[in-house]
């Protein structure tokens, strides 16, 4: 699976955000997107997922070379892809195994529970569950909590890796998951992340400010993301240039904007 970005513009209430995006995700493939705060990161990522609150002005997102731009949320998820949030919402009453379970359901057959009765029983999705939560090294009992209410930063970040070694999308798209975790957490995310695309081949799409989780990443390509498109892409060199030196060597090259 092949996803692309072509020459996307997009806006959100009024105000143009991404402005002429190009990029392209294969699977196996692991990338980093970069960039300094309002570049346009998030908003791509939201862009990606068809996020109703914004507005695609002009350019494609296309997967396997077909348009995906009319399609919803979940039509977009049948087809691979997935979005790890940056913020993870809470949903009090509903146990994080039921959600997964509900989700898995929902993605593999349409909602269809009677099909998938026979397919994907209790017994054999509380197993798949436990490997993975103990994949990530996640309390045992978490499955049983109510979806991310109560739950640590850390949980709540592992917790959206848990979905997507659930899922097994294609290619995921994880905004800044590695933002508020500590040391050990960072790499239980990373190494999650890496360990899922070696078992399933998926491509990656990893926003983020820091080169801690890249080290542990190691990615194929990096993208710069700057004033609403990708300015440089590159390898690891790139990350390491902007740990060393800042946002300052790009604005010196592209000229200042206003975010």
């Amino acid at each position: 699976m092949e996803l692309e970005i072509r020459e996307l513009y997009a806006s959100v209430e009024g105000k143009q955000i991404l402005k002429g995006v190009n990029l392209k995700v294969r699977e196996g493939e692991i990338h980093s997107l970069m960039g300094p705060n309002g570049s346009g990161k998030s908003t791509l990522a939201a862009v990606i997922m068809g996020h109703p609150k914004y507005t695609v002005d002009s350019g494609d997102i296309l997967v396997d070379g077909e348009s995906i731009v009319n399609l919803s949320p979940d039509e977009r998820a049948r087809k691979g892809l997935f979005l790890a949030f940056q913020y993870p919402v809470e949903i009090s009453g509903v146990t994080l195994a039921n959600f997964l379970r509900r989700a898995y359901i929902n993605l593999k057959y349409g909602g269809d529970g009677e099909k998938a009765k026979d397919k994907v029983s209790v017994a054999e999705f509380q197993k798949t569950l436990k490997e993975k939560i103990e994949m990530l090294k996640l309390d045992p009992t978490i499955g049983r909590r109510y979806l991310n209410e109560g739950f640590s930063g850390g949980e709540k970040k592992r917790c959206e890796v848990l979905q997507m070694a659930i899922l097994q999308p294609k290619i995921a798209v994880l905004d800044e998951t590695d933002s508020g975790l500590d040391i050990d957490g960072v790499k239980i995310v990373a190494e999650g992340v890496r360990t899922i695309s070696k078992q399933t081949g998926m491509g990656a799409l990893v926003i983020t400010h820091y080169l801690r989780i890249l080290n542990y990443l190691k990615p194929d390509v990096v993208h710069i993301m700057y004033g609403g498109r990708v300015v440089e892409t590159g390898g690891y060199e790139l990350a390491q240039l902007l740990e060393e030196k800042g946002y300052s060597v790009i604005e010196q090259k592209y000229g200042a904007f206003t975010g």
